[in-house]
């Protein structure tokens, strides 16, 4: 059965999409810890990130740090924060949230953000890429 991250790359669920290639997807996480809050996924299937074969985890840095890059044009920060946790959905995903301190990052506090500042924003880091 497809993960939650394979029916969104292929459309089956919408998202705040950011970036694609084929390789990767980067879309704003839908329960962010701070605004601009974004998962880079790989597009092919694993479970976790050290399963993954050394040009797969490379490719998914570069391609991170191209978002990250958007991201910190796009949304006031002092820089981009990372995780990769991958224990909520059993899909290899990296969390970059945009933070001015370590407090930003805390997974306990979500952020209300409406689906048209979610647009917004998703369109922002888009145009900074």
């Amino acid at each position: 059965m497809a993960t939650i991250f394979t029916r969104i790359i292929k459309g089956e669920i919408p998202c705040y999409k950011i970036a694609e290639d084929e390789n990767y997807f980067a879309f704003l996480d839908i329960n962010p810890v701070q605004k601009g809050h974004t998962l880079v996924i790989p597009k092919e299937e694993g479970d976790y990130i050290f399963s993954m074969d050394d040009e797969k985890v490379a490719g998914l840095m570069v391609f991170a740090k191209k978002v990250a890059k958007a991201i910190e044009k796009a949304v006031p920060c002092s820089r981009i924060s990372v995780a990769v946790l991958g224990l909520e959905v059993p899909h290899t995903h990296m969390h970059l949230v945009p933070i001015s301190t370590e407090k930003d990052f805390n997974f306990k506090e979500k952020q209300q953000v409406s689906p048209e500042e979610m647009e917004q924003i998703a369109a922002s880091i888009r145009a900074n890429l």
